[in-house]
């Protein structure tokens, strides 16, 4: 076996599906930025804000936390 092979088999022991869990992160948060466009513009149109911004919040909430869970992973580097 290549020392390469071997060290790219033991990073992915040291943390399993990572680059699964990377793009779990950014197909969340592109798609809780898109949804925060859209309540945006309910807002910006004149739509009831006890309604839109519960949702619009949600999507900021989601979107926060996929980058932190970006960062967090990040500094997890094996």
């Amino acid at each position: 076996m290549k020392p390469s092979q071997r060290e790219r088999l033991q990073a992915e022991l040291r943390t399993p599906y990572r680059g699964l869990r990377q793009i779990v992160y950014l197909v969340f948060g592109a798609s809780g930025f898109l949804g925060a466009l859209l309540f945006l513009g309910q807002l910006a149109t004149g739509h009831d804000p006890l309604e839109s911004l519960p949702n619009l919040g949600l999507q900021v909430g989601v979107v926060a936390l996929m980058v932190w869970l970006w960062r967090w992973e990040g500094k997890r580097r094996p």
